[in-house]
């Protein structure tokens, strides 16, 4: 491996691994042995896309150039919007840096038969700055398509070490809403965005139609060193008609004791699901049709004691929290998803379900100061203010 690109990986945030081969470096978001033991390809798939993954560093180089990899996975009857990279220097947001070099993947949703439209990799130039001068970067790498990083260049004589943490550790778990392949660009995920205004460095372990309150992903934060956690649920419950009522808080229960085995006393915020027309008061599963939406299927009265709306859920979460608080869980809090987005914000609904860029920057607006404002949820132990 190159030395570029072994300076890049010790500046690598935001993944919970990496695994390397002879072609190059793949950030996971999901642990090796959680991803074997589940095998489903689309657990793998979203592992890959690095949401939230970044680059911090000091650099003096007045440019860096990545040789990327990277496949889309996109509705059938849809075109991919290319894939899009964030540069910030010194705290500043540059313009993004956009590609439409990339292997598509078109998925039925309905028959999971894809179609690959396959093409080479990319090379992305940053341009950084005076020749000379250090600064602090972060690079911000894609929310929708799965990366492979294939090299890394700087001019010689020049280098890249780690910048210092951004700030305390914040891990977020959720769902699509939380991955944000809508948004515009990497920053502009609402994650991404508050822990830039917050002064927080992100895990972002939101993955798209994989938030089913798994054990795997209750031991890994259990693992991590985090000041604070907040946890998106339900939505994929709805989605997959994955649980009933009963499965679901007692999954609810065995996840929260998983990581408070690790952090008993480590501010952690519960999120209701945003708001979704078709799911409100019916419950799922919610396929996706030929018209772009995510539509709730009709299914007999007797086929749905225990299933789950998504105003059952916001329900459910509500009460086992209270009881948790009730026997003594003080740090544990509650923020309603309709608070963030809610049927007033329905127009930024394109597809029924997840929230356009505008929708998800009105989100990171209106979390930010019920976690990390002053005297905010998750700011009790995570020690920072807004910017």
């Amino acid at each position: 491996m190159e030395s570029a690109l072994k300076a890049a990986l010790d500046c690598a945030v935001g993944a919970v691994e990496t695994t390397v081969d002879d072609s190059g470096v793949t950030f996971q978001r999901v642990p090796a042995a959680a991803r074997a033991r589940i095998a489903d390809p689309t657990l793998d798939f979203m592992s890959t896309v690095p949401s939230g993954v970044r680059l911090e560093a000091v650099t003096d180089a007045p440019a860096l150039e990545l040789d990327l990899q990277l496949t889309h996975l996109v509705p059938v009857g849809q075109e991919s919007a290319g894939t899009a990279l964030d540069l910030v220097v010194d705290g500043a947001v540059r313009e993004r840096v956009h590609t439409r070099q990339e292997t598509v993947v078109h998925i039925d949703l309905r028959t999971r038969e894809t179609q690959v439209h396959p093409a080479g990799p990319v090379t992305l130039r940053f341009e950084l700055g005076e020749a000379g001068t250090e600064r602090r970067i972060e690079l911000w790498f894609p929310v929708a398509a799965a990366m492979k990083l294939l090299d890394v260049r700087i001019p010689e004589g020049t280098s890249l070490r780690p910048a210092p943490a951004a700030g305390p550790l914040w891990v977020h778990h959720g769902s699509s809403i939380s991955q944000c392949s809508e948004a515009d660009r990497p920053t502009g995920s609402w994650p991404a965005a508050v822990a830039r205004a917050a002064g927080v460095s992100l895990l972002n372990l939101g993955l798209g139609g994989q938030c089913h309150l798994d054990q795997f992903m209750a031991r890994t934060i259990r693992d991590l060193p985090a000041a604070a956690i907040s946890l998106e649920l339900g939505i994929n419950v709805v989605n997959f008609d994955s649980m009933r009522e009963r499965a679901f808080v007692s999954a609810f229960h065995g996840f929260l004791d998983t990581v408070r085995d690790g952090h008993p006393d480590t501010p952690l915020l519960i999120l209701t699901p945003i708001f979704c027309t078709t799911a409100e008061d019916r419950p799922g599963p919610t396929p996706y049709g030929p018209d772009g939406r995510f539509t709730a299927v009709e299914r007999p009265a007797d086929s749905s004691g225990g299933c789950l709306s998504l105003g059952r859920i916001r329900e459910l979460l509500g009460a086992q929290v209270e009881l948790r608080r009730a026997e003594g869980d003080g740090a544990l809090h509650l923020v309603e998803g309709t608070d963030l987005f809610g049927p007033a914000d329905a127009g930024d609904l394109p597809d029924g379900l997840h929230p356009n860029p505008a929708g998800y920057r009105r989100m990171a607006g209106r979390f930010l100061p019920l976690a990390f404002g002053e005297g905010s949820l998750l700011r009790q132990r995570a020690g920072s203010s807004p910017r």
